[in-house]
Protein backbone atom coordinates (compact mmCIF):
# COMPACT_ATOMS: atom_id res chain seq x y z
CA UNK A 1 0.00 0.00 0.00
CA UNK A 2 1.35 3.43 -0.92
CA UNK A 3 0.10 6.29 1.07
CA UNK A 4 0.70 10.33 0.31
CA UNK A 5 1.13 11.90 3.70
CA UNK A 6 0.33 15.04 4.36
CA UNK A 7 0.97 17.42 7.10
CA UNK A 8 1.92 21.08 8.18
CA UNK A 9 5.02 20.16 9.68
CA UNK A 10 6.98 16.79 10.39
CA UNK A 11 6.09 17.19 14.22
CA UNK A 12 7.45 14.79 16.24
CA UNK A 13 4.50 13.09 17.11
CA UNK A 14 4.08 12.90 13.29
CA UNK A 15 7.36 11.27 12.82
CA UNK A 16 6.59 8.61 14.94
CA UNK A 17 3.34 7.92 13.36
CA UNK A 18 4.85 7.72 10.02
CA UNK A 19 7.42 5.39 11.18
CA UNK A 20 5.00 3.23 12.59
CA UNK A 21 2.98 2.81 9.49
CA UNK A 22 6.18 2.40 7.80
CA UNK A 23 6.38 -0.81 10.02
CA UNK A 24 3.23 -1.54 9.16
CA UNK A 25 4.08 -2.49 5.55
CA UNK A 26 2.52 0.90 4.61
CA UNK A 27 4.60 2.79 2.17
CA UNK A 28 4.73 6.42 2.93
CA UNK A 29 6.05 9.73 1.41
CA UNK A 30 5.67 12.76 3.53
CA UNK A 31 4.72 16.57 1.83
CA UNK A 32 4.75 19.28 4.90
CA UNK A 33 3.83 23.21 3.92
CA UNK A 34 7.10 25.08 2.99
CA UNK A 35 7.73 26.79 6.09
CA UNK A 36 10.39 30.18 5.49
CA UNK A 37 11.79 32.22 7.83
CA UNK A 38 9.95 34.78 8.31
CA UNK A 39 6.65 33.03 8.53
CA UNK A 40 4.13 31.06 5.78
CA UNK A 41 2.24 32.93 3.30
CA UNK A 42 -0.25 31.97 0.95
CA UNK A 43 2.55 31.33 -1.30
CA UNK A 44 3.66 28.60 0.96
CA UNK A 45 0.41 26.69 0.47
CA UNK A 46 0.72 27.66 -3.14
CA UNK A 47 3.43 25.21 -3.21
CA UNK A 48 2.69 22.64 -1.26
CA UNK A 49 -0.45 22.60 -3.56
CA UNK A 50 1.20 22.21 -6.80
CA UNK A 51 3.72 19.53 -4.95
CA UNK A 52 0.31 17.63 -4.04
CA UNK A 53 -0.70 17.66 -7.71
CA UNK A 54 2.67 16.85 -8.83
CA UNK A 55 2.97 14.07 -6.52
CA UNK A 56 -0.65 12.07 -7.54
CA UNK A 57 0.30 12.64 -10.98
CA UNK A 58 3.67 10.85 -10.83
CA UNK A 59 3.65 8.54 -7.34
CA UNK A 60 1.57 5.76 -8.05
CA UNK A 61 -0.06 6.39 -4.60
CA UNK A 62 -3.07 4.38 -3.34
CA UNK A 63 -4.63 7.26 -1.11
CA UNK A 64 -3.81 10.37 0.18
CA UNK A 65 -3.69 11.01 4.21
CA UNK A 66 -4.08 15.04 4.96
CA UNK A 67 -3.07 15.35 8.77
CA UNK A 68 -4.65 18.25 10.16
CA UNK A 69 -7.72 19.62 9.16
CA UNK A 70 -6.17 22.63 7.48
CA UNK A 71 -5.22 20.49 4.65
CA UNK A 72 -8.23 18.74 3.96
CA UNK A 73 -9.79 20.93 1.32
CA UNK A 74 -6.19 20.88 -0.61
CA UNK A 75 -5.68 16.94 -0.09
CA UNK A 76 -9.41 17.25 -1.06
CA UNK A 77 -8.24 19.10 -4.30
CA UNK A 78 -6.65 16.36 -5.91
CA UNK A 79 -10.13 14.03 -7.13
CA UNK A 80 -8.35 10.81 -8.07
CA UNK A 81 -7.39 9.32 -4.78
CA UNK A 82 -9.63 8.52 -1.83
CA UNK A 83 -8.64 11.01 1.05
CA UNK A 84 -8.13 10.01 4.76
CA UNK A 85 -8.39 13.56 7.00
CA UNK A 86 -6.83 13.00 10.62
CA UNK A 87 -8.51 15.88 13.02
CA UNK A 88 -5.84 16.69 15.63
CA UNK A 89 -8.42 18.44 17.88
CA UNK A 90 -7.48 22.59 18.02
CA UNK A 91 -8.87 23.41 14.22
CA UNK A 92 -12.29 22.11 15.89
CA UNK A 93 -12.02 24.00 19.15
CA UNK A 94 -13.13 27.58 18.02
CA UNK A 95 -9.26 29.06 18.04
CA UNK A 96 -10.26 30.73 14.67
CA UNK A 97 -13.49 30.75 12.65
CA UNK A 98 -11.61 30.22 9.88
CA UNK A 99 -9.68 27.70 10.67
CA UNK A 100 -12.71 26.03 11.68
CA UNK A 101 -14.95 26.50 8.60
CA UNK A 102 -11.53 25.36 6.21
CA UNK A 103 -11.88 22.26 8.63
CA UNK A 104 -14.91 21.63 8.34
CA UNK A 105 -15.39 21.73 4.40
CA UNK A 106 -12.67 19.26 4.92
CA UNK A 107 -14.15 16.99 6.47
CA UNK A 108 -17.51 16.87 4.44
CA UNK A 109 -14.95 16.15 0.94
CA UNK A 110 -12.98 13.74 2.76
CA UNK A 111 -13.90 9.87 2.26
CA UNK A 112 -12.79 9.05 6.05
CA UNK A 113 -12.65 11.20 8.73
CA UNK A 114 -9.83 9.97 12.18
CA UNK A 115 -9.95 12.00 15.12
CA UNK A 116 -7.44 10.96 18.64
CA UNK A 117 -9.97 11.16 21.21
CA UNK A 118 -13.60 11.26 22.28
CA UNK A 119 -14.10 15.03 22.93
CA UNK A 120 -13.22 15.52 19.46
CA UNK A 121 -15.74 13.31 18.70
CA UNK A 122 -18.57 15.22 20.20
CA UNK A 123 -17.11 18.45 17.86
CA UNK A 124 -17.20 16.59 14.51
CA UNK A 125 -20.44 16.54 13.30
CA UNK A 126 -19.56 13.61 10.67
CA UNK A 127 -19.20 10.10 11.12
CA UNK A 128 -15.60 9.87 12.41
CA UNK A 129 -13.24 6.56 13.20
CA UNK A 130 -11.61 7.06 16.63
CA UNK A 131 -7.89 6.32 16.51
CA UNK A 132 -6.23 7.25 19.80
CA UNK A 133 -2.88 8.97 19.23
CA UNK A 134 0.04 6.60 20.12
CA UNK A 135 3.02 6.63 22.22
CA UNK A 136 6.17 5.30 21.82
CA UNK A 137 6.41 3.32 24.59
CA UNK A 138 9.97 1.88 24.09
CA UNK A 139 11.46 5.53 24.40
CA UNK A 140 8.79 6.72 27.04
CA UNK A 141 9.00 3.88 29.69
CA UNK A 142 9.66 4.04 33.03
CA UNK A 143 13.80 4.78 34.69
CA UNK A 144 15.28 5.14 38.02
CA UNK A 145 14.61 8.35 39.27
CA UNK A 146 17.77 8.87 40.80
CA UNK A 147 20.03 7.55 37.73
CA UNK A 148 17.85 10.48 35.60
CA UNK A 149 18.32 12.59 38.07
CA UNK A 150 21.98 12.16 37.92
CA UNK A 151 22.55 12.50 34.48
CA UNK A 152 20.53 16.24 34.79
CA UNK A 153 22.29 16.94 37.38
CA UNK A 154 19.28 17.19 40.08
CA UNK A 155 19.76 16.77 43.47
CA UNK A 156 19.10 14.02 44.43
CA UNK A 157 16.75 14.48 47.20
CA UNK A 158 14.24 17.34 46.68
CA UNK A 159 10.93 17.20 45.42
CA UNK A 160 10.36 18.37 41.97
CA UNK A 161 7.62 19.32 39.53
CA UNK A 162 8.03 19.07 35.89
CA UNK A 163 6.11 21.48 33.67
CA UNK A 164 6.57 19.82 30.60
CA UNK A 165 6.13 22.75 27.59
CA UNK A 166 8.26 25.92 27.56
CA UNK A 167 7.29 28.79 29.67
CA UNK A 168 6.64 31.71 27.07
CA UNK A 169 3.62 29.65 25.68
CA UNK A 170 0.80 31.19 26.91
CA UNK A 171 -1.58 28.89 25.86
CA UNK A 172 0.07 26.53 28.23
CA UNK A 173 -0.74 28.55 31.25
CA UNK A 174 2.74 28.64 33.46
CA UNK A 175 1.46 31.60 35.80
CA UNK A 176 -0.99 29.21 36.76
CA UNK A 177 1.82 26.08 37.54
CA UNK A 178 3.75 28.45 39.40
CA UNK A 179 0.57 29.43 42.05
CA UNK A 180 -0.25 25.68 42.01
CA UNK A 181 3.70 24.93 43.14
CA UNK A 182 3.86 27.29 45.22
CA UNK A 183 1.13 26.02 47.27
CA UNK A 184 3.74 22.83 47.95
CA UNK A 185 7.27 22.08 49.16
CA UNK A 186 8.25 21.16 45.56
CA UNK A 187 10.43 22.78 43.17
CA UNK A 188 9.14 23.64 39.60
CA UNK A 189 11.07 22.71 36.89
CA UNK A 190 10.70 23.10 32.92
CA UNK A 191 11.23 22.30 29.79
CA UNK A 192 12.41 24.56 26.42
CA UNK A 193 13.93 23.39 22.98
CA UNK A 194 14.49 20.14 24.39
CA UNK A 195 15.15 17.00 21.69
CA UNK A 196 12.04 14.68 21.96
CA UNK A 197 14.22 11.90 22.80
CA UNK A 198 15.64 13.53 26.11
CA UNK A 199 11.91 14.15 27.35
CA UNK A 200 11.94 10.76 29.28
CA UNK A 201 14.79 11.46 31.09
CA UNK A 202 12.86 14.58 33.02
CA UNK A 203 10.16 13.55 32.94
CA UNK A 204 11.61 9.82 35.03
CA UNK A 205 14.01 12.30 36.93
CA UNK A 206 10.74 14.31 38.24
CA UNK A 207 8.39 13.52 40.88
CA UNK A 208 5.13 14.39 39.34
CA UNK A 209 4.23 16.06 35.78
CA UNK A 210 2.02 19.33 35.85
CA UNK A 211 -0.12 20.14 33.38
CA UNK A 212 -2.15 24.05 33.75
CA UNK A 213 -2.94 24.72 29.97
CA UNK A 214 -5.75 26.81 29.28
CA UNK A 215 -7.27 24.65 25.92
CA UNK A 216 -5.39 21.52 23.96
CA UNK A 217 -6.20 18.77 21.75
CA UNK A 218 -4.37 16.23 23.22
CA UNK A 219 -2.20 16.88 25.16
CA UNK A 220 0.81 13.75 24.71
CA UNK A 221 2.89 14.98 27.62
CA UNK A 222 0.43 13.05 29.68
CA UNK A 223 0.16 10.08 28.00
CA UNK A 224 4.23 10.33 27.84
CA UNK A 225 4.17 10.83 31.45
CA UNK A 226 2.01 7.93 32.22
CA UNK A 227 3.57 5.42 29.98
CA UNK A 228 6.54 6.69 32.07
CA UNK A 229 4.74 6.01 35.35
CA UNK A 230 4.96 9.03 36.56
CA UNK A 231 1.96 10.91 38.41
CA UNK A 232 0.35 13.65 36.55
CA UNK A 233 -1.91 16.33 37.41
CA UNK A 234 -3.79 17.85 35.15
CA UNK A 235 -6.23 20.50 33.85
CA UNK A 236 -9.37 19.27 32.12
CA UNK A 237 -8.13 19.41 28.58
CA UNK A 238 -8.30 17.12 25.91
CA UNK A 239 -8.16 13.16 26.41
CA UNK A 240 -6.40 13.85 29.87
CA UNK A 241 -9.53 12.30 32.04
CA UNK A 242 -9.93 9.80 29.29
CA UNK A 243 -5.74 8.81 30.21
CA UNK A 244 -5.95 9.14 33.53
CA UNK A 245 -8.77 7.08 34.87
CA UNK A 246 -8.02 5.26 36.98
CA UNK A 247 -4.25 6.02 37.17
CA UNK A 248 -2.95 6.23 40.51
CA UNK A 249 -1.64 9.50 42.68
CA UNK A 250 -2.92 11.37 39.55
CA UNK A 251 -5.58 14.11 38.99
CA UNK A 252 -7.76 15.94 36.73
CA UNK A 253 -9.25 19.10 37.52
CA UNK A 254 -10.51 22.82 36.86
CA UNK A 255 -9.72 24.48 40.43
CA UNK A 256 -6.66 25.54 41.36
CA UNK A 257 -7.32 24.33 44.91
CA UNK A 258 -7.78 21.05 43.75
CA UNK A 259 -4.76 20.95 41.82
CA UNK A 260 -2.76 21.42 44.61
CA UNK A 261 -4.38 18.67 46.64
CA UNK A 262 -3.88 16.56 43.55
CA UNK A 263 -0.04 17.42 43.66
CA UNK A 264 0.44 17.25 47.07
CA UNK A 265 -1.30 13.58 47.32
CA UNK A 266 0.95 12.73 44.80
CA UNK A 267 3.66 14.28 46.02
CA UNK A 268 3.36 12.47 49.54
CA UNK A 269 2.61 9.20 48.04
CA UNK A 270 6.02 9.65 46.90
CA UNK A 271 5.60 6.58 44.65
CA UNK A 272 5.64 5.89 41.13
CA UNK A 273 1.84 6.06 38.75
CA UNK A 274 0.42 2.32 37.26
CA UNK A 275 -0.10 4.61 33.63
CA UNK A 276 1.87 2.00 31.91
CA UNK A 277 -0.95 -0.24 32.42
CA UNK A 278 -3.38 2.10 30.67
CA UNK A 279 -0.86 2.91 28.04
CA UNK A 280 0.25 -0.44 26.61
CA UNK A 281 -3.37 -0.11 24.87
CA UNK A 282 -2.10 2.84 23.03
CA UNK A 283 0.90 2.52 21.72
CA UNK A 284 2.45 3.23 18.45
CA UNK A 285 1.63 -0.07 16.99
CA UNK A 286 -1.78 -0.24 17.51
CA UNK A 287 -2.57 3.51 16.01
CA UNK A 288 -0.97 2.04 12.96
CA UNK A 289 -2.84 -1.06 13.05
CA UNK A 290 -6.07 0.95 13.08
CA UNK A 291 -4.96 3.43 10.42
CA UNK A 292 -4.13 0.40 7.94
CA UNK A 293 -7.38 -0.32 8.57
CA UNK A 294 -9.03 2.87 7.83
CA UNK A 295 -7.01 2.67 4.19
CA UNK A 296 -8.12 -0.83 3.54
CA UNK A 297 -11.83 -0.20 4.56
CA UNK A 298 -11.74 2.84 2.03
CA UNK A 299 -9.34 1.28 -0.90
CA UNK A 300 -11.97 -1.87 -0.49
CA UNK A 301 -14.89 0.61 -0.98
CA UNK A 302 -13.17 1.75 -4.67
CA UNK A 303 -12.48 -1.99 -5.42
CA UNK A 304 -8.91 -1.84 -4.76
CA UNK A 305 -7.06 -4.24 -2.99
CA UNK A 306 -4.15 -3.48 -0.67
Amino acid sequence: MKVLQLATSESPFFAEQVRALEGSGVDCTVVTVPSPPDGRTLASFASFYRRVLQEVRTGNYDLVHANYGLLGPLAFAQPVRPLVLSIWGSEVMGYSARLDAVTRAGIAAADAVVVPSRSIVERVESDTVLVPFGVDTERFRPMNRRAARAELGWDADERVVLFPYDPDRAVKDFPRAERVVDETDATLRWISDVPHDRVPVYMNASDAVLVTSKRESGPMVVKEAAACNVPVVSTDVGFASDVLDGVAHSTVADADRRLVAGLRSALDADERANGRERIDALGLERMADSLRAVYQRELGRRGVKA
